[in-house]
């Protein structure tokens, strides 16, 4: 694929994207975003860790191995993303965010 002089790919595979949005829909019902984050809260060394959130943004439970395969599909169709922090992936858009900046507009910063 060609790449930009910015390195950014030409034509992005946006249906990739869209795929691990149906597939993450399929595995987590009712989910509509799914934050994805290196820190597990009950681990002391970093693990990848999810957590789905439906449209009211009411956390869903889920089990251990789920939150962990989530967020290993997440991070594997987005490498070059900073993971040092915490990421938002928008299942309806099949966009990711960083996490502290969809807070800091929700804010009205």
């Amino acid at each position: 694929m060609l790449a930009m002089p910015s390195g950014i790919p030409a034509c992005p595979d946006t249906a990739r994207q869209h795929r691990l949005a149906a597939q993450l829909a399929d595995m987590i019902p009712g989910a509509a975003t799914i934050r994805v984050t290196l820190t597990d809260p009950k681990q002391a060394w970093p693990h990848p860790h999810a957590i789905a959130k439906d449209a009211a943004g009411n956390a869903i439970e889920l089990s251990r191995t789920t939150a962990r395969v989530a967020a290993r599909w997440v991070l594997r169709v987005w490498p070059d993303a900073d993971w040092s922090r915490p990421h938002t992936f928008d299942l309806a858009a099949a966009a990711l965010t960083r996490s502290d900046l969809v807070a800091a507009v929700g804010r009205g910063r």
